[in-house]
């Protein structure tokens, strides 16, 4: 299961390990559990400090293992085969269980260590789903780090009657004590501000103690990371105020384009982003979205309220709140949010093995979705608005191959149907000839583009007809000092590479912007400079 690079790799990674690691282990006869014992037996061989027992008691769920340490109450398991975009989450979990320190921040360790309360955590994930190793990792290190939280992992394609009687159609989805807690990606720090309500208050108070910076960079995508750095650089005070570090990308599976990496992943790139600024002096703010922005006055500050009531202030300020997907805004897509209604095909698609759906959207995006799903589902119905797709022509003529995909041109999408529960179809219009059409089908993915996130400003900053941020070839808007960069702007290319550009531009230009109208006293960089 395990080749000989990849175990050579993990030895080394078990040596950290500083206490012994007892793995309990739930099987039967089935090939999984003898997959799960392969891969467990394998571990063992690999360090001296774990130990294994089998056990076939017909458990709950089977095949699982466990996870805990002698004199330490560390309730934390995984239930089926921890591989693909989890085997990281496995490796963590060996690691921390085993004594080895995480690299959460000492403040959010003393947040999950003094919740108080008795917390079950249950995750479904998919092996295929790059959204859900960060809520896995999250949770096994809270189980590792209180006594009173439990979590455990499961992969929804092994256990498909839970998964059905819980009418789980997206992942991650995790359950607290029975019932349900959140679905999608969520940090460490997100579960403990949800399970601490006095957390918000508190960092709200911090946030509005804090002096004004040289350079507030309000997104931490990668236009946000570029342009921190590349203040940082300059030896000025550079704050990053963020709702989640590493934005879309984190949504993003493969990553082939960009430049001296053949290819990564989303998640990963995002990490990396996050550990290179971290590297210099910035202040990161996490958690915090952005509500209002008010020019500068008289004393030259920019101010940026925050939807926790506190506010930031700051002479020069950079935008680069990305974009989200786009919504169809029909009836009943709220409704089955996550239902059926689906936005992340490499995510969620396993949960629709076998069954019928449609993805709407001819571009590459929606293309692509349609050739990955068609190897899962029983039936792909593809939706395009317009008389022809958009994607290249390389992905129209594999789909076009694949013998249960329909392609519907010039269907404009108007209701999502559903039972009250889950999805059963969706009526569309044919925009040639004005006849109404329904599809019976169980899972609708929405695959049409991204919208700026960029409500916040309208009467703030002079905004495009589709809401982007209106910038020159400077980064700047048509505020003074106030630049922008990334996806959130007019840019015409919507890439990450050129994202990462725009920021370092918008950076420099506010350098430029701070060298030419007042000194600040917290910057020495810029007083030499001037």
């Amino acid at each position: 299961m395990l080749d000989a690079t990849l175990q050579s790799q993990l030895k080394t990674y078990l040596e950290r390990v500083t206490r012994p690691i007892q793995i309990t282990a739930h099987a039967d006869d089935g090939a999984k559990s003898q997959e799960m014992l392969e891969l467990l037996e394998t571990l063992v061989s690999l360090s001296n400090q774990i130990t294994l027992d089998v056990r076939r008691d017909g458990a709950e769920r089977t095949p699982s293992f466990a996870l805990t340490t002698p004199g330490q109450d560390i309730h934390l398991a995984f239930a089926g085969l921890p591989m693909g975009h989890e085997f990281t989450s496995l490796v963590l979990a060996l690691l921390q269980v085993g004594g080895h320190p995480s690299k959460a921040t000492a403040e959010v360790i003393e947040q999950v260590q003094a919740l108080d309360g008795d917390y079950t955590f249950e995750t479904y994930f998919s092996l295929s789903c790059q959204n859900c190793p960060d809520v896995v990792q999250a949770l096994n290190l809270a189980a590792v780090l209180n006594p009173r939280i439990r979590h455990v992992a499961i992969d929804g394609g092994l256990f498909p009657a839970e998964v059905e009687a819980r009418q789980i159609m997206s992942v991650p989805t995790v359950y607290l004590n029975g019932e349900i807690f959140d679905q999608g990606r969520m940090s460490l720090e997100q579960i403990v501000a949800k399970l601490d309500t006095g957390s918000a208050k508190r960092d709200a108070a911090k946030i509005a103690a804090k002096a004004p910076y040289d350079v507030l960079v309000i997104g931490g995508g990668p236009a946000g990371a570029a342009a921190a750095i590349y203040a940082a650089r300059k030896g000025i005070r550079t704050g990053v105020a963020a709702e989640r570090f590493g934005g879309q990308v984190l949504d993003t599976m493969a990553i082939e384009n960009f430049v001296s990496v053949k290819e990564t992943e989303g998640p990963k790139l995002a990490t990396a982003l996050e550990q290179h600024v971290r590297e210099y002096d910035v202040d990161i703010m996490n958690l915090q979205r952005a509500s209002a922005l008010v020019p500068a006055g008289d004393d030259g500050l920019v101010e940026i309220k925050l939807e926790n009531g506190a506010s930031l202030k700051s002479r020069s300020v950079i935008l680069s709140t990305g974009a989200r997907w786009r919504q169809m805004n029909v009836p009943g897509e709220d409704q089955y949010r996550n239902k059926g209604v689906a936005y992340c095909p490499h995510c969620d698609g396993p949960l629709f093995k076998g069954k019928r759906v449609a993805v709407i959207g001819g571009g590459n995006s929606g293309v692509e979705a349609a050739i990955d799903l068609a190897g899962l589902v029983t039936h792909v119905t593809l939706l395009e608005f317009d008389e022809k797709l958009r994607a290249d022509e390389v992905l129209q003529k594999k789909l076009r191959s694949l013998g249960n995909v329909t392609i519907i041109t010039n269907a404009l999408t108007q209701e999502v149907l559903g039972d009250g529960q889950k999805v059963t179809g969706l009526v569309y219009k044919d925009r040639v000839g004005g006849d109404a059409h329904r599809i019976e089908l169980e899972g609708i993915f929405v695959q049409i583009g991204l919208l700026p996130n960029t409500e916040w400003l309208k009467d703030a900053v002079a905004l495009s007809p589709r809401g982007e941020v209106v910038i020159d070839d400077r980064g700047q808007t048509n505020v003074p000092g106030v630049f922008a960069a990334g996806d959130c702007t007019t840019v015409p290319y919507k890439q990450i590479i050129i994202a990462m550009g725009a920021g370092s531009t918008a950076a420099l230009s506010a350098f430029d912007h701070l060298i030419r109208t007042s000194v600040p006293k917290s910057s020495g960089a810029v007083a030499e400079a001037a």
